[in-house]
């Protein structure tokens, strides 16, 4: 892998970690680092994200006693480097994508996605994530609390009552999260016009993401490029 590659996959990384704890704090999580890697411990599930390929700590136990107490679970390596099946995890493979900064489409003259500024409309955003994607475990008024709203990094769209997402300026890029389309709305270019505001909206910046397998067309189209095969435990 390159040196940018290699730059472009830890920046992904910081970033989805940056999201996690912010959202994470403003949910009243206990958000804990270990020597490299990040726990958000809520009261539904666990996330574990490592923050290098190669963590000072073995996140193994952690895991462990998550799972011995029956906690709901997901290891998020965006390295590919960690081994869980002996704890009895079993990993999905997800790429890592990346877009360099280039001119963003020219949005459609009725393209109609909009930046979340208020509570009920960051509710609405909320229920379609968790119906769209869809999220288990939380509920539309629990997922997006509105103290989101006044940090820096969180900006949220929506596209009517089609679609939404929410992305987080950090590490000096953008992330994209949740493309969330609802199923009555398939295939009608709500993700393609969602992700077009994305753009946008980190003009001059990478985007970074990391792609569902029914998403990665899309991204493929839109000139994201992979960088790493992230392994998702659970």
């Amino acid at each position: 892998m390159t040196g940018l590659l290699t730059q472009r996959l830890q920046q992904a990384c910081d970033n989805a970690v940056a999201m996690w704890t912010a959202l994470g704090r403003a949910r009243g999580h206990d958000v804990r680092s270990h020597d490299g890697f990040a726990v958000i411990d809520g009261p539904a599930a666990v996330r574990i994200m490592p923050t290098t390929p190669d963590p000072g700590e073995d996140p193994a136990p952690v895991a462990k006693a998550c799972k011995d107490h029956g906690r709901a679970l997901v290891v998020e390596d965006p390295f590919g480097t960690l081994d869980l099946t002996a704890v009895g995890m079993t990993a999905r493979h997800l790429p890592v994508m990346v877009r360099e900064p280039a001119p963003a489409p020219e949005p459609e003259p009725a393209a109609g996605v909009r930046r979340v500024g208020t509570g009920g409309n960051l509710v609405r955003a909320g229920r379609m994530v968790v119906d769209g994607f869809p999220l288990e475990h939380y509920r539309a008024g629990d997922v997006f609390p509105l103290s989101l709203l006044e940090q820096d990094g969180p900006a949220f769209f929506t596209l009517g009552d089609a679609g939404a997402c929410l992305t987080m300026a950090h590490g000096g890029v953008g992330g994209a999260y949740w493309v969330t389309t609802m199923p009555e709305h398939r295939s009608k270019g709500v993700g393609r016009t969602l992700m077009h505001a994305v753009l946008r909206h980190f003009d001059g910046l990478p985007v970074t993401l990391t792609a569902a397998r029914a998403g990665k067309p899309l991204y493929d189209s839109l000139g994201f490029e992979t960088v790493g095969d992230a392994h998702w435990w659970s």
